[in-house]
């Protein structure tokens, strides 16, 4: 399954780069979600993909029986996506203001807001 997934992650990392290498605004924060999404896999694939119990050690033993998952990617990727979620609200609101001010979605055409 890790070989796969990597692939997968590859090919979203891919996307996302060429997403954000587009001249459009929206294409760009396009890419930011494929690349936040990417990381998140990447976290998850680099832990193990084990299925287990939750992480419950049974009263009077030492540790838990059987397979456990690791809660720690788990913690991170959340952490990830709620922090990812932010970045992107705020690059909406910055993108909606500045096509407001510029009138146009491409990026050459925001470099110069003078005229």
């Amino acid at each position: 399954m890790e070989p796969l997934m990597a692939v997968v992650i590859g090919i979203l990392y891919a996307a996302a780069i060429y997403m954000m290498l587009r001249r459009s605004i929206v294409k760009l924060v396009i890419g930011l979600m494929l690349l936040s999404n990417a990381a998140n896999l990447l976290i998850f694939t680099s832990a193990g993909l084990t299925r287990g119990a939750p992480p419950l050690v049974p009263e009077g033993l030492a540790e838990p029986l059987g397979k456990v998952a690791d809660p720690l990617p788990q913690a991170l990727v959340l952490t990830a996506i709620v922090i990812a979620f932010g970045v992107l609200s705020f690059a909406v609101v910055l993108i909606r203001r500045a096509y407001e001010i510029v009138k146009a979605d491409d990026l050459d055409k925001m470099k110069d807001t003078d005229t």
